[in-house]
This record gives C-alpha cells, structure tokens and sequence, in this order.
C-alpha cells in the first residue's frame, strides 16, 4: 500500500513503473499482475477485490448474493486468494498491479459497472482510473485503525482523492467511520454497519434438536488438555442429573483413539460417530469431520474448546447462530470482544475449569434460563452481523444506473 508519495509523485512513479515491471515480471502470474492474461469473463458485471484468502472469506455470503443478480470477476493480491475464489466456481486472477497500463488492461477487458473492495485498500490510479470510466466503487467491511489514520492524515494528496471517489462504504465500527469521514469520505456514501464475517452464521435457520437437547451438552473443537476438565466436570453434573448427555467432538479427530482412552479411564465408553454409533447414546464421541451443525442442532448447552487452555479460544458465532448457551474458559485472546459482547448480554459465561460441573448443574437444573441465554446469543449475532439487504440494493441500483 503507497503511504509515502504525494499525489503527483504516486502518479510519476507508477508510470515509470508500468514501463519497468514488463521487463522484470516472468511467467502467468506476472502476466496476470499486469493484465496481460485472465479468465474469460462476461463484461458488465461487478468487480470484487479481497487482499487474500481472509477477506474473500469473510464476505463470502455477500460474493454469493452479488453472483445470483450479475456476473462477476473476483481478484486477490494472493494466489491463495485466487485459488478461493475459483474453488466456488467464480472467475478469478490476481489483482492488476497500480500502475496505469495494468489497471487499463484490465478495465478494457471485464468492463465492470460496479467495483467493491473488501475491508479496505488504498490504490490512487485504481480509483482514479475507474472514476474515469464512470464504475462506481463502492467498499464493504471496511476497517481503519488509529495508527493508520494518523498516516494518511499525513498524505491529504492520495487519500482524499481516493475516498472521494467511494459511491457506498459499509464499515465495521464507528471509529472506523469517523477516521475515514476525517480523510474525506463523503458523509452520503455511509452504508449500514456489517461485520462480513457474521453474515454466514447470521443466515443459519436452527433446527428441531429432537426431545434430548435441553439435557445435552456439547464440548465443541476440544484440545489436549481440555477433554479431563470437560469429562470430569461432565460426570459431576451427571451425578446430580444423570439424564444429562454429552457430545465432545475434538478439533482435530485424528486425535480420538487418545481422546478414548480418556473416557476409559473414566469409566466411560462413549459411541463414535465415525464407527457409527448411535448419537442418542449419553456420551458420543463426534469424531468425524463436517457435521458440527448436527451437533450445535443437538445440545442446549455448548462448552467452546480451545479456551480451557491457552490456543485463543474458537468462534462463539456458530453455537450462537443455533441458539446454544455458552459456556467459555478463560482464554479467548483469538475473540475476545465477540465474547465480550455475549457476556455482557448475558449469552456465554466465562467458567474456570473448577466451577464447570456447577454451571453445568445450573443450566441443567433451569432449563428456561438455558434457553434464554441461547436466544440472546443469537439476538447479539443478529444485531453485530447487520442487514446486507441495504447495501446488496444500493449495489445493483449502481449497476442498473450504468447499464
């Protein structure tokens, strides 16, 4: 990202770039950076741009609303990004570089009539070279920290121009944007809030877990370490609820023959789904890969693995979207404000390994209060993800403006 040149000087530069990197770039890849190769690709559609694989996935959900209503071209500044986009099936090649040439090439092939960036990115000649053509831009999830707004103020000369130019802008906070408001975005193209991330978990319609899930917990995504604290705290409220069941499914199932031996020593000889064991039984072993919606359907009660010991925790957004109450460890490093947020509304609570077996007894023994805990954390998913609807419609009517 250029954060050291004046407007002019970026402009200067690039150009003298452009006349460079033909000679320096080998192989389709570089071909692909400078626009002289790409994907076959309807013209007239939308552009969507992610820095990489982080990005493309976060707004998945939104890629797949945009696909169903126009044609689409998916670029990513890394070859794992680009590898993403393909595996859903969409055409995608890695971003042109900022340079004038690049960039032309590349809008004299895909024609796009709308252009959105992921998060954010600050290319001058992109945005310049686009509102020459009269292609709307517009910026979803967008984020900008204190430290880099603090940078850019230094340089009005490229970022103002830039920001100018966005038709729509969807931020993730409010401090976000207030610093891009400072740079020079225009107030009217504020969009909706959206967190990209959310939007998936958001659209989960949850499931009839059958007449077992008040009483049955899930310990989601366990590591080493964290199967003893949950099985030990697990027969202790079993002790005083023996109808209470347990689905444990580790993170990594490779791992279950020595997550065995920890229910034998136990005394407990849990069903395993991979040799297909009744999922009714009390204890079930779910040591199989992609059915953790089978299981958040199943269990009232979610214990998050990785938090019980220091590995940063996992999402809370999953066995939120199925109305699971939460229980957590102490570490969350990896979400801790998603968490905040669900604490705060009463929809997870932070158990030390000591005091498991009681929260455990608690939930078991209220189960109206079990259930209210599991529709708040999925009031709180709701309301964070926000609504695409406004911003999927200010898109198309952009596109429709220029068809």
């Amino acid at each position: 990202m250029p954060v050291s040149l004046s407007g002019s000087g970026y402009r200067l530069a690039s150009g003298v770039a452009g006349a460079v990197l033909p000679l320096l770039m080998r192989g389709e890849d570089g071909s692909e950076r400078l626009a002289r190769r790409g994907p076959e690709v309807t013209p007239g559609g939308i552009w969507i741009h992610g820095a990489s694989v982080g990005e493309l996935n976060s707004a998945r959900a939104l890629i797949a609303d945009l696909a169903e209503d126009m044609p689409v071209i998916v670029t990513a500044n890394s070859v794992t990004g680009r590898a993403a986009a393909q595996g859903w099936g969409l055409p995608a090649c890695l971003a042109p570089l900022d340079v004038p040439g690049a960039v032309g090439r590349f809008l004299d092939r895909v024609r796009p009539r709308v252009q959105m960036t992921i998060e954010n990115e600050i290319w001058p000649n992109r945005a310049r070279l686009l509102a020459a053509r009269g292609v709307a831009q517009v910026v979803v999830g967008a984020r900008m920290s204190e430290r880099s707004a603090r940078r850019w103020a230094r340089l009005p000369g490229l970022i103002r121009p830039v920001l100018s130019r966005i038709a729509v802008l969807s931020a993730q906070n409010a401090a976000t944007e207030a610093r891009l408001l400072a740079l020079g975005l225009p107030p009217a193209a504020l969009s909706g809030r959206l967190q990209l991330k959310l939007l998936a978990p958001a659209r989960v319609v949850p499931q009839d877990g059958g007449p077992w899930r008040d009483l049955t917990v899930l310990a989601a995504s366990t590591h080493e370490g964290e199967e003893e604290v949950i099985l030990d705290a697990y027969l202790a409220a079993r002790a005083e609820y023996p109808a209470l069941r347990l689905i444990l499914a580790p993170r990594h199932p490779a791992r279950a023959d020595q997550v065995v031996a920890i229910f034998h020593a136990r005394g407990l000889d849990p069903a395993r789904r991979s040799r297909g064991g009744d999922e009714s039984a009390p204890v079930l072993l779910a040591d199989t890969l992609g059915e953790m919606v089978r299981w958040y359907d199943r269990a009232a009660i979610c214990v998050t693995g990785g938090s019980f010991t220091d590995r940063g925790g996992h999402t809370p957004w999953e066995p939120a979207a199925h109305r699971c109450a939460i229980l957590r460890g102490p570490h969350i490093a990896n979400f801790a404000e998603d968490y905040a947020a669900l604490d705060a509304a009463g929809a997870s609570r932070a158990i030390s390994a000591g005091d498991l077996a009681r929260a455990l007894q608690e939930l078991a023994r209220d189960g109206a209060a079990c259930a209210g805990m599991g529709a708040r954390a999925r009031a709180v998913l709701l309301e964070r993800a926000g609504d695409p609807g406004p911003l999927l419609a200010a898109i198309n009517a952009l596109a429709d403006a220029r068809a």
